[in-house]
């Protein structure tokens, strides 16, 4: 399965568990067997995803606070939005994925489930916290 598509999964993983919000455990078991991933490889992805998000939530939350634009805060953000911001942020800054491939993954599949303003708003948060983290070096690339 290509990354792309295993990025997708994560996504739908995400977001049921921010709408959900308990029994994560439960919820990968039952989203891998819904899903039918028989893919090992998958499999470690979504629990890696899933693991890396909730074990760093606070500093993703806070990279998320403090890059929003006037003054909203985390509950005004959608689930859709909000999950694929937590992915690309724990993909940057923990798994130290080039930004500028977590961030088009994430836009490309805000354009697919999000609304039409979510791929602009998603790049802005995600271009500031690479700014705040200068992460891969020089980011000022045009």
């Amino acid at each position: 399965m290509q990354r792309s598509a295993m990025r997708e999964l994560a996504f739908k993983l995400v977001y049921e568990i921010e709408v959900q919000k308990e029994n994560e455990d439960e919820q990968i078991e039952i989203f891998i067997e819904n899903n039918e991933i028989t893919d090992n490889s998958v499999i470690d992805y979504l629990k890696d995803i899933k693991d890396g998000i909730k074990a760093n939530s606070e500093e993703i939350n806070r990279l998320i606070t403090t890059n929003l634009k006037d003054n909203w805060s985390l509950n005004r953000i959608s689930k859709i939005n909000l999950s694929l911001i937590k992915i690309a942020i724990y993909e940057m800054v923990y798994k130290q994925l080039p930004y500028k491939i977590a961030i088009n993954e994430v836009v490309e599949l805000a354009k697919k489930y999000a609304d039409e303003s979510a791929p602009v708003f998603i790049n802005g948060i995600l271009a500031s916290v690479v700014k705040e983290k200068n992460l891969n070096g020089d980011i000022n690339e045009n």
